[in-house]
């Protein structure tokens, strides 16, 4: 059984930074890309950013590049998203996802496997 599982959510100031985690077992975690999604309250999930395999690749959507950062360890069964500068705006429940894309990109639909997802809250 595939799992993913996240962390490090939590309430943050604006222009406070945080440290997600996934952690990933019942796959063979080094042959899938993964990413990052968010889903804010009204709204529909969004793609925040995804890295391929081997984490050399890493593709962040445009409204948080040059603030969060995505790598991988493949040893540990995990990703992790690191972010700085938090504004308001990414107040969202974030998912980890896993695809069998090498190289998966923003579409949801590349993804199979999702975690439950964990609450950043961001206050002004």
């Amino acid at each position: 059984q595939v799992r993913l599982v996240e962390s490090g959510g939590g309430l943050v100031q604006a222009g406070g930074s945080l440290r997600l985690s996934c952690v990933a077992s019942g796959l063979s975690f080094s042959l899938y890309g993964m990413g990052w999604f968010r889903q804010a309250p009204g709204k529909e999930r969004e793609f925040v950013a995804a890295i391929g395999t081997s984490g050399s690749t890493t593709y962040i959507a445009s409204f948080v590049e040059g603030r969060f950062a995505f790598s991988r360890d493949n040893g540990e069964n995990a990703v992790y998203l690191q972010m700085n500068s938090l504004k308001p705006e990414d107040t969202a429940v974030y998912f980890c996802a896993a695809s069998q894309t090498s190289r998966p990109g923003y579409n949801s639909r590349e993804y199979d496997y999702w975690g439950q997802g964990t609450q950043v809250t961001v206050s002004s």
